[in-house]
């Protein structure tokens, strides 16, 4: 009896390890996309700023004040990072894109600047990477959110310290 009763117990301890590994492994995945998020959205900030100092040189001082918000308004998105983050700083990139393209409907020999169409097609060049960093993340988040839910893995998933992650969702109209 006490060794059928040893057997169960070594059999759960078992399978608690081998649930905490897999959900190690599927939070990893999550962090890993969000950090690739990450990245695309510095790059995109990069070609943006390159954006903004190149119309600096054609409206003046009209965009110091865009160039200074945008630069203050800019944060890292890390692993550790939320949906809420990555949603403010697309905020912000999406608001500097809209007075860009107002300032170059004022200035018509900014659009006929080949920088400009280069750093233009290069912040969305980095928008449609971003978009797919989103899928690959919110993929892995279903993955994540799935496994946390389903019995008997939901019984202990809180308990190990695993708990939902949200959604990236589109809610930024771009240009």
């Amino acid at each position: 009896m006490g060794y059928i009763i040893g057997a169960i117990i070594a059999f759960i301890i078992m399978w608690i390890i081998s649930v905490q590994r897999k959900l190690s492994i599927l939070d990893e995945n999550v962090n890993n996309a969000m950090s690739q998020i990450g990245v695309q959205l510095a790059s995109r900030f990069e070609a943006l700023m390159a954006l903004l100092d190149l119309i600096k040189h054609y409206v003046g001082y009209e965009s110091l004040d865009l160039v200074e918000s945008t630069r203050a308004k800019r944060r890292m998105i890390t692993a550790k990072s939320g949906s809420s983050d990555v949603m403010e700083q697309e905020r912000v990139i999406y608001d500097a894109l809209e007075r860009i393209a107002m300032m170059a409907e004022q200035y018509p020999e900014l659009q006929k600047d080949r920088d400009y169409a280069k750093y233009r097609n290069a912040v969305d060049c980095y928008e449609k990477m971003l978009h797919t960093s989103w899928l690959i993340y919110n993929d892995s988040v279903t993955k994540f959110n799935r496994m946390i839910r389903v019995l008997p893995i939901c019984l202990i998933a809180g308990l190990l310290g695993f708990r939902q992650r949200d959604y990236l969702e589109l809610g930024v109209n771009y240009l």
